[in-house]
Parts: C-alpha cells; structure tokens; sequence
C-alpha cells in the first residue's frame, strides 16, 4: 500500500511581467521521466524564440529529481523554481518556466524571485492533490437495501463507478484503501450481515 503523497491536479499555466521581461509558468503532473522529458519539449517547442525555458521535475517512482537553469546565471533559476514543490512537498510534476527577455536586467535577486514565482503561480493555477491508493470494490444489495447502502457509501467516501440492476443491485465503488476494513464493518452492522463486499484489486488516484 503506497503512501499518499501530493501532486498538481492537472495541467495548467500562468503568465506575469516582471520589468518587461514575459515569464509563464507551465505544469504538468507526469508519471515518468519520458513524461517530463517530453512535456518539456512540447513547451521548448511552442516558445521556440523564448530567452530561456528553465524547467524542474520531480517523481515519486525512483526518487528522480532534476532542475536547469537554461543558460540563466547558475542558481537563479533551476533550483529556484523547484524549491517551492520541495519545500511542499510535491511528486510528480514537470514545471517550465519560460522568459521572454524584455532588456532590463534583473539581477540575480530579481532572478531568483521571478523564477519561484513562476513555480509558485503555476501550482496555484493547477491546485494540489494527493495520490492515494484506491481499492475497487462489489456488493450485492437487495433493493430495500439499496438507497441505504449507498448514502452509507457515499457518507463514507466511496466513489461509486456502476450500478447494475439485476436480481439484486450490483454495485461497484472504489474506497481509499485505508478505509475498507472500517467500511466494511460499518456496512455489515448497517445490513445485519446481508451485504458483503468482494474486491477487485487496487489502483492508484489523484483528487482535491
């Protein structure tokens, strides 16, 4: 069973001017290097004639973590724009961020605080999620059982992912893992026994 650790929810970007020079910050989550790698190319790409597009990623599987300065001043860019996703703790990502020079000099202060801006930005526009491990989940309920069972379900966190109406209602869900065994038990009190829940494996989630 994995730890739950947090990501960005979806890909996004977010855009500022600092003394004329153009920054935006683009994000991803991504689940491999190959992801990051080629979300990279996708931004080097659309802003071919950008000054500089900076970038950090960091996974969770392998503990990769890596950041460039793209021929801005050493240490003004790259681990600028990481250190906010390490000092939150986020897996997962690929963040770019690209300037477009605008002719004023910014220093290396102004550097370094326009870069963690752009990762900073770019978080807040994708917002933050945690990736838990989720069981998949089956029970049989009789109908008179049913509008019970499932606000119990879903009082307990369940997503409930189809309903097929048979003999009895056959229903499956997905609950964070953790959550089962106390699930279980509160199901089996609520239905005197009736209603059991088989499993069908586990698979790994992002939400809010």
């Amino acid at each position: 069973m994995i730890k739950p650790y947090k990501l960005p929810l979806r890909a996004a970007q977010a855009e500022f001017t600092e003394k004329k020079s153009r920054f935006i910050g683009h994000i991803s989550p991504v689940s491999s290097e190959e992801e990051a790698l080629s979300f990279l190319r996708a931004i080097r790409a659309r802003h071919r004639e950008a000054s500089h597009n900076v970038y950090a990623y960091r996974l969770k599987d392998g503990g990769i973590c890596r950041h460039s300065d793209d021929g801005e001043p050493s240490g003004t860019a790259g681990m600028p724009l990481l250190e906010g996703f390490l000092k939150q703790d986020i897996f997962d990502f690929c963040c770019v961020a690209t300037r477009y020079y605008g002719g004023i000099m910014l220093g290396a202060g102004g550097l370094v605080r326009a870069y963690a801006r752009c990762g900073t930005a770019a978080l807040e526009a994708s917002g933050v999620g945690v990736m838990r491990e989720m069981t998949l989940c089956a029970a049989a309920v009789p109908y008179p059982l049913y509008e019970t069972v499932k606000r119990l379900l879903m009082a307990g966190g369940a997503e409930i992912r189809s309903e097929d109406f048979g003999v009895d209602v056959r229903l499956r869900f997905a609950v964070i893992s953790d959550n089962v065994p106390a699930l279980r038990a509160s199901l089996t009190e609520l239905t005197a026994g009736t209603v059991g829940v088989s499993t069908e494996g586990t698979q790994l989630s992002a939400s809010p």
